[in-house]
């Protein structure tokens, strides 16, 4: 149940949160995947396509745009790289 309880918390956070959409919480939930797989770490650093890829979407601006919202509104601390051979570090906020 310990791999869950981010989601949840994840979830619950953003039951109230108009600016929140599906594209968001398929990126987040894309995070945590990826978390989970680099066991559980914080932070983890990642190139834009391996989240893309797990989240389902094929658009490079939808990605910044919404990495850079879920970034704004606390959900994660968002640090990108400007080299595409180097990874963007990425902080869960608690």
């Amino acid at each position: 149940m310990k791999t869950l309880k981010p989601l949840s918390d994840f979830f619950n956070a953003i039951e109230k949160d108009y600016r929140i959409s599906i594209t968001h919480i398929g990126i987040y939930a894309a995070l945590l995947q990826f978390r989970t797989q680099k066991g559980f770490v914080n932070p983890i650093e990642v190139y834009r396509y391996e989240i893309m890829k797990l989240a389902k979407i094929t658009g490079p601006v939808t990605y910044h745009k919404c990495m850079r919202e879920l970034n704004e509104y606390g959900y994660i601390s968002y640090l990108p790289k400007r080299n595409r051979n180097q990874r963007s570090t990425i902080y869960f906020n608690s």
